[in-house]
């Protein structure tokens, strides 16, 4: 059994996986029940309904909380689930939120329509510096959200500089960690007070199984952890199964998206029909030097700018054989994007031009894939 002292390779792999007390198998088993049988009226094993718990799904939230160091793991259904229950859990009618302007448009959609009749005021903030985040912080001021590296044009946001904004104005900040993954950045030990992940993405890894993850202390997690029971968007058992075995392997296949997409980023560099790349690791990147003080390595995602703007990034993106034209990032396989029309879609096209997310935008999910296979296949698409 892993304890908090063990590595991160080895927390992935054996924290809340110990073997089945009842068979002694070595992978923790898919639980299917939906009910459990009890002794007597609230005498019962720990498990009553799948929905308030059950085996598999509790391994893998405490394999989240020992992998991002944090008290208390949750598992939800899907990444916008785990988002949903932060808000509506920690926050009320009136209540205000800021957040960087360049955020999955998936975030700005469950703030401006779902979040917004509500009652819930988000301020967005085009200087992602601590500065600019604290220019927007009022007495209302109850959550400030981010993500880093940013969605999808790779900013870098400096979580401990934030994280003192936030606290001295008796704010949470929550983090969604997902481009980076635990391997790569633990924001809780920068300061942060709430992690949000899709697990769909790099923890999973494998593009098969749709999730989220919200991990922090327990007492700031109660009310969530309510939620979660009352709202019921928890992942299945197999789900759940799924999600575990990507984790086991994450920090070999970050290593891989990370050394592949900072050798692609640097040669895409050297293409004349480049117009600009973003990425962190990039000597030129304004955020590199904080990116290499809060990350271990710089990441797998990459996004770019043509010459000939949304023309050319058209053309591109029926020309890959290898990066799959598709919705998600962080799966074994490579993938490639159109922002403006795929995963920021539902960002009005005013305000997504006005934040950089225009019609020319392209934006690669690297994968572990031979690093030669993938130039040559970008190559082809540029050609």
């Amino acid at each position: 059994m892993a304890d908090s002292s063990h590595g991160f390779s080895t927390r992935a792999i054996h924290a809340g996986q110990p073997p089945d007390a009842a068979s002694g198998a070595t992978v923790i088993p898919i639980s299917v029940s939906s009910t459990f049988t009890q002794a007597a009226p609230g005498d019962h094993k720990g498990y009553e309904y799948a929905r308030s718990g059950n085996p598999t799904r509790k391994a893998l939230e405490e394999c989240l909380a020992a992998i991002e160091g944090g008290e208390r793991g949750l598992a939800f259904a899907s990444g916008l689930a785990a988002t949903t229950a932060v808000f509506q859990a920690l926050l009320k009618p009136g209540d205000e939120v800021v957040a960087a302007a360049d955020l999955y448009g998936g975030t700005f959609r469950l703030l401006d329509k779902v979040f917004k009749p509500w009652g819930l005021v988000t301020h967005y903030t085009d200087d992602a510096s601590a500065a600019g985040f604290a220019k927007l912080v009022t007495p209302k001021t109850k959550m400030v959200w981010i993500e880093t590296p940013t969605n999808p044009l790779l900013q870098i946001l400096d979580i401990a500089a934030i994280a003192a904004v936030a606290k001295k104005a008796g704010a949470v900040l929550a983090v969604d960690n997902t481009f980076a993954s635990p391997y790569l950045q633990q924001p809780l030990k920068l300061g942060a007070d709430i992690v949000v992940h899709s697990t769909t993405k790099y923890l999973g890894g494998h593009s098969d199984a749709i999730g989220g993850a919200v991990v922090g202390a327990n007492d700031l997690l109660a009310p969530v952890k309510f939620f979660q029971n009352a709202a019921g968007a928890v992942p299945g058992p197999f789900d759940s199964y799924l999600t575990l075995r990507g984790i086991k392997t994450l920090a070999v296949r970050m290593d891989r998206h990370s050394t592949n997409a900072a050798e692609l980023a640097d040669w895409l560099t050297k293409q004349p029909q480049v117009a600009k790349v973003y990425y962190p690791g990039l000597k030129d990147h304004p955020g590199r030097d904080v990116a290499a003080k809060q990350m271990k390595t710089f990441g797998g995602m990459i996004s770019l700018q043509l010459h000939g703007g949304a023309a050319a990034a058209r053309r591109f993106l029926t020309r890959t054989h290898l990066f799959s034209l598709a919705e998600s990032l962080g799966g074994v396989e490579s993938l490639v994007n159109h922002p403006a029309t795929m995963t920021h879609a539902s960002i009005p096209k005013a305000v997504r031009e006005a934040r950089g997310v225009d019609d020319g935008l392209i934006r690669l999910s690297v994968g572990i894939e031979d690093v030669a296979d993938l130039r040559a296949d970008l190559q082809h698409a540029l050609g």
